[in-house]
């Protein structure tokens, strides 16, 4: 039985780093191609800004994967020196999501402030214009 789950974490460590992967791998080739776009076509950097944001979220989903299979990991591996390595691999993991996802909150909002001081200027405007 205990070798039945050592298989079968082992497996769903492989699977779910695959997925990371994935994750990984798509975000940088759709942030690749995207921001060689807007490189070339746009001069505003809110849509440089949209790029990036969009990217990050990839990432973040992607280093969720990752250590999602960490947890996995450790609860199959016996030997300690593995369990110290993985352990601050997911540390590091942590951290990295951490403030990748606090980045990513000051942004949205800068934006959500930008929005709304748009929204109460052009309000002025109509208001004075009326």
């Amino acid at each position: 039985m205990e070798a039945w789950f050592v298989e079968a974490g082992k497996t769903a460590v492989l699977l779910i780093d695959a997925v990371a992967l994935l994750v990984i791998v798509l975000g940088t080739i759709e942030a690749f191609v995207n921001g060689s776009l807007v490189l070339l076509g746009s001069r505003t950097g809110h849509e440089r800004r949209d790029v990036w944001l969009r990217y990050a979220r990839w990432l973040v989903a992607g280093l969720t994967f990752q250590l999602a299979a960490d947890i996995i990991e450790t609860s199959v591996t016996t030997d300690w020196q593995a369990v110290a390595r993985l352990a601050a691999v997911a540390l590091i993991r942590t951290m990295l999501n951490f403030f990748l996802e606090r980045d990513l909150e000051e942004v949205r909002d800068r934006q959500r402030r930008d929005t709304d001081t748009k929204e109460n200027g052009e309000k002025m405007v109509r208001t004075r214009t009326s």
